[in-house]
């Protein structure tokens, strides 16, 4: 039976076999105590790396960012970008779990500035809700992986502390954007006060994210994971899997940044797509409009064995990832034309 060819997301990605034996050898503890050397190694390491003074891992990035909105905000609003993450995939938790009013501001590509964020911020009386955080996303999932421009994320991070407003980053693919740029984790870390980051995106670990800031924040951090139920025991057998993900497949993102271009290249010389070249490893694919709906265009690539997201009626969405090799971008390639010549067969 041929492989098939997920695209589908950058999540997909199994574990290997030498990522397998780090987790198999991993020095555990109780994690609730603070005990787990390997959950202990992967906080400091993503807290360094990121300029921070402190991390907490999570078992997910929707937790991740949520504690973080619950640490910084509860009770009050949240401005974000209009197509971000946490407005659109995190099952209105910023609602219903902290009391948080999520604002979305429409952006540039998801790109915000602050000249886009600034009429969103409350006026200070006692009838408005009051402005507690501004949150980014880097790289900008729905804008297809997108990097927020780093000129553009100080200006908003030192404007919004001259506000006395905090910034969270949702840098699930911050890895992606250093790597595409060569601007370090930590030069974008610096222009926010919070900053999520993935290492099941992209880096090819099973689960986990890492929360980091202020010693005084990831200390009330803990408090609020606990109430999510995230607090978890003997985790080193995760936290391994990051910290190999960490150690050996960031620079290979590189990989998947350059067949992400050549899957969207190839895609753009045929008349029935548009697309816009991507910055890292997502592709937004765009119909035409003489072509059948994306998702039953999703549901041809599949019988010919290779998966993607319709993210809209005439959109696909395509992630390359370290499972993912060239003959597999080729052979994406030829099912869209397969795909094409059946909805077009004249």
């Amino acid at each position: 039976m041929a492989k098939t060819v997920d695209l589908r997301s950058d999540t997909v990605t199994m574990p290997s076999p030498a990522m397998r034996d780090e987790m198999a050898r991993a020095e555990v503890g109780d994690d609730v105590y603070r005990e787990d050397p390997t959950v202990n190694r992967l906080q400091e390491l993503a807290a360094e790396l990121l300029g921070k003074e402190a991390g907490l891992f999570m078992p997910s990035g929707t937790m991740s960012n949520q504690v973080a909105l619950k640490t910084a905000c509860r009770g009050a609003e949240a401005i974000c970008e209009a197509g971000a993450h946490t407005f659109h995939y995190e099952m209105a938790a910023a609602a219903a779990r902290s009391g948080i009013q999520l604002v979305p501001v429409a952006g540039e590509r998801g790109v915000l500035t602050w000249a886009d964020i600034e009429p969103a911020i409350r006026p200070v009386a006692d009838y408005y809700p009051r402005t507690g955080l501004i949150c980014l996303e880097n790289t900008h999932n729905r804008a297809g992986g997108v990097v927020f421009p780093l000129e553009v994320m100080a200006d908003v991070g030192e404007k919004a502390r001259a506000r006395g407003i905090p910034v969270h980053l949702d840098g699930a693919r911050l890895w992606n954007a250093a790597v595409a740029t060569g601007v370090p984790l930590s030069d974008y870390a610096a222009c926010t006060d919070s900053v999520s980051v993935c290492f099941s995106k992209g880096l090819g670990a099973p689960v986990g994210s890492c929360l980091c800031g202020t010693r005084e924040f990831v200390e009330e951090a803990i408090m609020v994971r606990r109430s999510f139920g995230g607090a978890m025991r003997q985790a080193g057998v995760l936290a391994a899997a990051a910290l190999y993900a960490v150690e050996h497949n960031v620079e290979r993102l590189a990989e998947d940044h350059r067949r992400a271009g050549a899957l969207a290249e190839g895609l753009a010389g045929m008349a029935a797509f548009a697309v816009e070249p991507p910055q890292t490893n997502i592709v937004m694919v765009d119909c035409a409009d003489d072509v059948v709906a994306a998702p039953a265009l999703a549901d041809l690539l599949q019988e010919d064995g290779v998966l993607v997201h319709a993210v809209g009626p005439r959109r696909i969405r395509a992630v390359t990832h370290l499972d993912l090799d060239d003959a597999d971008v080729e052979r994406a390639l030829r099912a869209f034309e397969g795909a094409v010549a059946r909805l077009r067969p004249s």
